[in-house]
């Protein structure tokens, strides 16, 4: 063979055949489904055999596969326990953790996270480098980065962190609604003072909303300007009466319950997908491996 074939394209195999499916592999691994037919179509043409039957509908492994498996499978989980035995040596996590984030989780998504992995590996000192721009996380010297799932690396792994959907929402003061009207379709923003924000260097953060099962994007007339490294900043200018406002719903709840500032366009709000943290292909630092198992329980529930 002229390329062999590494312990990660193996793993991809079986995780292919426990999961019985591609798609259903994918999710686990946090990649692509294309990467795991490559991955696998990589391992058979290497070997010279077919290791999977698959169809549009169905999916099964052939005996050579079967073989396969049942004769790596076990090597692999020697693998894993050694590779947790060595973790575990000392007893304890220690070392640093960077991570590259956005400002848009720093108020409500990190906290309970951190604490929690705090309380776990209380030894790990952990540094929050906060950009909201497109970063290189291995040029920067960061162990992880978390962005929103259009900004993601596609040669990255990446998991959920915090909601896995989230919502931009609309919001104006009491006092604004009552000096310039509360508009009552997106067209009608285009007469109203709005709170914008600009990405560093770059165009201001679009207006996207939802109408009629499709996103539209919609141009309000444009009073005041924020930087995105200042999301929060936005909120008190908003309470002011300076404007509308488009900001993350959870950033919102508490004002709408206080009545500081009153939702706009409820029905129009637009879905986003919720932030994800990343890494490159190879973890590095058993203070990343615990990082990742914190986050893990976290969304799934478990603490």
């Amino acid at each position: 063979m002229k390329n062999s074939i590494s312990q990660d394209d193996l793993i991809v195999f079986l995780t292919v055949l426990d999961e019985g499916g591609f798609r259903a592999a994918a999710r686990r691994l946090g990649v692509a489904p294309s990467n795991v037919s490559t991955t696998v179509s990589r391992i058979e043409t290497q070997l010279g055999v077919p290791l999977l039957l698959r169809t549009t509908r169905s999916m099964r492994a052939t005996d050579q596969g079967l073989a396969l498996a049942a004769r790596i499978a076990p090597l692999m989980a020697e693998v894993r326990a050694a590779c947790a035995e060595t973790a575990s040596s000392t007893g304890r996590v220690s070392g640093r953790l960077k991570i590259n984030v956005p400002g848009a989780v720093m108020p409500d998504i990190l906290p309970p996270i951190m604490a929690a992995f705090q309380h776990r590996h209380p030894a790990v000192e952990v540094e929050l480098v906060v950009d909201n721009g497109l970063v290189d996380i291995v040029a920067s010297d960061c162990d992880a980065g978390i962005r929103y799932g259009a900004s993601l690396e596609k040669d990255m792994i990446s998991i959920p962190i915090g909601p896995r959907r989230q919502q931009i929402a609309l919001a104006a003061s009491p006092a604004y609604v009552e000096a310039h009207g509360c508009p009552e379709t997106p067209a009608q923003l285009t007469t109203h003072d709005a709170i914008r924000y600009r990405l560093p260097g770059g165009p201001l953060l679009p207006w996207t909303l939802q109408a009629g099962g499709k996103a539209i994007t919609v141009e309000p007339a444009t009073r005041l300007v924020l930087s995105v490294n200042a999301l929060n900043s936005g909120l008190s200018y908003a309470r002011a009466g300076m404007g509308i406002i488009a900001m993350f719903r959870n950033w919102l709840e508490d004002d709408f319950r206080a009545q500081t500032l009153v939702p706009i366009l409820k029905e129009h709000w637009h879905p986003l997908d919720g932030p994800r943290l990343y890494y490159p292909n190879r973890l590095t630092s058993n203070a990343l491996r615990a990082f990742i198992e914190t986050c893990q329980s976290k969304v799934s529930g478990d603490e």
